[in-house]
């Protein structure tokens, strides 16, 4: 997968308590698709230019489901794979991943962190894109 890259917001909303990683009663996180590339002085969903709905895409994009591990002192939030799947048509090409939490609303829709894949990918009829998150050492932690 490609890289972590925080938006600059995030820890601020995370230290005066935005976002809640709790899964039984925490926020609802999702993944949306770009092909604007996100800077890190995003601070909203409002700000990410997402790529057009249809052909296997729907604005406001796919939850994951987000879980808490804790080893040694060392917090891991780790979510659940999300899967797109093109057609009938091409699905408009993107080359951002972008996490954000849906649930706030103030701030509306506030944006954890993106990932470049490095170049535009077009899914075709029945292609398929997984966001894997890293398994081991999850989306991201805290030491």
């Amino acid at each position: 997968m490609a890289a972590y890259v925080k938006f600059y917001q995030y820890v601020d909303d995370l230290c005066k308590g935005v976002h809640n990683w709790t899964t039984s009663t925490g926020n609802v996180f999702k993944v949306v698709l770009t092909n604007t590339a996100p800077v890190q002085t995003n601070t909203v969903l409002a700000n990410i230019t997402q790529i057009a709905s249809g052909n296997g895409y729907t604005t406001d994009g796919i939850t994951t489901t987000q879980t808490l591990s804790n080893t040694t002192g060392t917090e891991k939030v780790l979510g659940t794979n999300v899967v797109w799947t093109g057609g009938p048509s091409p699905m408009a090409a993107f080359r951002y991943v972008v996490l954000y939490n849906s649930t706030p609303t103030t701030p509306l829709k506030p944006l954890v962190a993106y990932w470049d894949y490095g170049t535009a990918i077009t899914l075709n009829n029945n292609e398929t894109f997984t966001v894997a998150f890293d398994a081991t050492n999850g989306i991201w932690q805290l030491t």
